[in-house]
């Protein structure tokens, strides 16, 4: 027999499936009901749910000057902005009361506008309901922000007021246009980078994106970090903000002097390349002077007479003249292959026969051009490889975008032996720094490593990244070649030679009383707009040279642009290069305090009223003479109270007799003496003021009152 009954079971399991399978067609009515008349109200639910992958910008690393000040860096900006269907009827009702003062106080902050205008334009951003209207359509700073952000409705939540903002990193350096072409800058809102270091180490210093989910949940979104941005390195420069200020401001007093065009100015460390200075002024429309273009590093100049330092230094390193040679500049004009070479002073008669030192000291272009054409005139490729062996034509490798590598044409023939690109007047008139391309920086360089005995260091603009303040990569100083530019003999011969054009020579306005200084002037000119005769002739006057030149520590060059006469590379640049070099020792020097010891005087120091045996204790210390005329010793309990006057060569200290019970005078007293002499007479001491006591409440001579006050003032 069955254990179950399955009259009474079949029933229930009937009954059973019609309910699960009436919930299977409930849950299918309901699916496909969702499908198609509630569509659109679930697809409107997920757009609203909607998740957001959102790229977060880094922030952008600084720029350090060598001593870690900072000379670029980013701080945020903001735009604002309205959403005028934010916060419903109450936002409304508000907004009638309160629109009138928004658009005064908005006036109060920005009075480029007024408080009518504000209102017109936000009136119809009103009508027109936008969620993001602009209140102000440039950007403003932190600070203004905050004003904004407290006038009435504005101070209320954004989902309440309307009122918004979009956060932009701006590049901002602290010292304004300093050194501003070599820094760099960044194009607008785009945090892309434009020119100088910022350009050229923009990938460490842009650092890494981060990511983040957002979702929006209630009409509010959230932010979900997915990869946190990295933030940029920081890079430490070689440039010294004060050395930097000093030969701006030098070189445009001089520019603003002479009505020059353009000046620029390269201060560089001997031994090591550093740049600690690079100024680019051009005079702009408006006759203020500005950076513009970076001059210094992509200018290709024919750089004039400071060339001839170049010339004379591959004559001697290669043993075809010495120091004692000599050449006949006849009256200071001198005819070379059908054109005429000229000296500065032809119309004053030239120079005669002088040596190889002095043609350098007086910048002769007949000495100069008449030694390389005679000795490299038949073979001026051997002439062009010496130059080579110097550095000047090397390419730099600079980190800074759009730099000009020196251009000096090597002499070519064809097959059949002719010159291709050269001609008989090319060599001499290449000896004086002419038919050549060279940018300073490069010149400034060549300098250096004569003054470096030899050794030519490349130009250091950054010396380390840093990051969370510890150093990760670090540019050592570098040299552009392992070998000398020259023997060191010659080497040795061209600095006193170079030393001797700054004391006995046309660059005397470079030199120093305080030191020695070394280099050589150049005055070259520019045609512009159509050739030297029917153009504007303009000239580029330089001076390039070391100082100190007994034991150099910096190089530099000062290079004017001017139009017309006078113009002289000595008398202008030479005064930049003289204003530069003084600034800088100044800031480093150091005197012994023994240097300020007057021996044919003896020093006595004021001495303090009060306890006697104190000061004979501090004079003799210092070797001054005292009177002993007087007794009494702490150990017997008894300080010995009196005053001092200063003698001519000594100082007498005389003893005062303190009656119990009377007031003493503590007149001419410092604090310390003064408080215990009251105090132990049972007075109460109240000071005012510092340093010798000037008057004392409680007057002299008078009876004491135990628990008496009396006030000190001190000066």
């Amino acid at each position: 027999m069955s254990k179950f009954d399955n009259d009474k079971v079949i029933p229930r399991y009937m009954v059973i499936a019609v309910v699960l399978t009436l919930i299977g067609v409930a849950v299918i009515g309901k699916a496909f009901y969702i499908m198609t008349a509630k569509k659109q109200y679930w697809t409107d639910v997920a757009d609203r749910l909607k998740r957001d992958s959102v790229s977060v910008k880094p922030k952008r690393g600084n720029i350090l000057s060598c001593d870690g000040q900072l000379m670029a860096t980013s701080i945020p900006e903001y735009k604002i902005f309205m959403d005028f269907k934010a916060g419903g009827e109450e936002k409304d009702s508000i907004w009638k009361v309160k629109v009138d003062s928004i658009c005064m106080g908005l006036h109060e902050i920005f009075p480029q506008k007024s408080a009518e205008e504000f209102k017109k334009h936000l009136e119809e951003g009103h009508q027109k309901q936008s969620q993001h209207w602009p209140i102000w359509p440039r950007r403003i700073d932190y600070n203004t922000y905050t004003e904004v952000k407290q006038l009435p409705l504005f101070r209320m939540s954004k989902y309440k007021s309307g009122f918004h903002e979009e956060e932009f990193n701006a590049r901002r350096r602290p010292f304004g246009s300093l050194g501003e072409r070599t820094i760099g800058s960044l194009f607008g809102a785009k945090d892309s980078a434009r020119l100088g270091l910022e350009l050229s180490y923009d990938s460490l210093l842009r650092g890494t994106p981060g990511l983040t989910n957002r979702r929006k949940v209630l009409n509010k979104y959230m932010n979900i970090p997915v990869t946190l941005p990295v933030d940029g390195c920081d890079i430490v420069t070689t440039i010294d903000v004060n050395m930097q200020d000093l030969a701006e401001r030098a070189v445009i007093e001089e520019l603003k002097l002479i009505g020059g065009d353009l000046g620029v100015a390269i201060l560089m460390e001997v031994e090591t390349g550093d740049i600690k200075a690079i100024v680019n002024m051009t005079r702009c429309p408006d006759g203020e002077y500005r950076e513009i273009k970076n001059n210094a590093v992509a200018d290709l100049r024919e750089p004039g007479s400071v060339f001839k330092t170049a010339s004379m230094l591959v004559a001697l390193d290669d043993g075809v003249v010495d120091t004692t040679y000599t050449v006949n500049t006849g009256g200071g004009v001198y005819p070379m292959h059908g054109r005429e070479m000229k000296d500065h002073n032809w119309r004053r008669g030239g120079y005669g026969t002088i040596s190889l030192p002095r043609i350098l000291e007086v910048s002769s272009n007949i000495g100069v051009s008449r030694i390389i054409d005679d000795k490299y005139g038949n073979r001026p490729e051997r002439f062009i490889e010496g130059i080579y062996r110097t550095g000047l034509a090397a390419d730099l490798k600079l980190p800074i975008k759009g730099y000009a590598r020196p251009h000096i044409r090597m002499p070519e023939k064809d097959k059949y032996g002719h010159w291709t690109n050269w001609s008989k007047t090319a060599l001499p008139w290449m000896s004086i720094g002419y038919e050549t391309q060279i940018p300073p920086i490069s010149t400034v360089t060549f300098y250096n490593a004569i003054a470096n005995d030899g050794i030519m260091m490349r130009p250091r603009f950054v010396k380390c990244v840093m990051k969370d303040g510890k150093v990760i990569a670090e540019f050592p100083p570098e040299k552009v070649m392992e070998r000398r530019i020259a023997k060191p003999q010659t080497i040795k011969t061209m600095q006193t030679i170079l030393e001797h054009v700054v004391s006995q020579g046309l660059g005397k306005k470079a030199g120093s009383r305080m030191f020695k200084v070394a280099g050589k002037t150049g005055t070259a000119q520019i045609a512009e707009g159509g050739g030297y005769k029917t153009g504007i002739v303009k000239y580029w006057l330089s001076f390039a040279g070391y100082f100190p030149a007994n034991n150099p520590r910096y190089s530099c060059i000062v290079c004017l642009k001017k139009s017309g006469l006078p113009a002289s590379g000595g008398g202008m640049s030479g005064v930049v290069f003289h204003h530069i070099a003084e600034g800088v020792m100044a800031r480093n020097l150091k005197l012994d305090v023994k240097d300020a010891h007057d021996t044919t005087s003896i020093c006595i120091p004021d001495v303090k009223d009060g306890n006697i045996l104190d000061a004979s204790y501090a004079l003799r210390k210092l070797g001054i003479q005292t009177n002993q005329s007087w007794g009494g010793s702490y150990a017997n309990g008894n300080p010995i109270w009196g005053y001092a006057e200063r003698q001519s060569s000594s100082v007498a200290l005389r003893q005062v007799e303190l009656k119990k019970g009377i007031t003493p005078s503590v007149i001419g007293m410092g604090a310390k003496d003064a408080v215990y002499l009251l105090e132990s007479h049972g007075l109460k001491v109240k000071l005012h003021g510092r340093g010798k006591v000037k008057s004392q409440s409680y007057t002299a001579g008078k009876p004491i009152i135990q628990g008496s006050e009396c006030i000190l003032s001190l000066e």
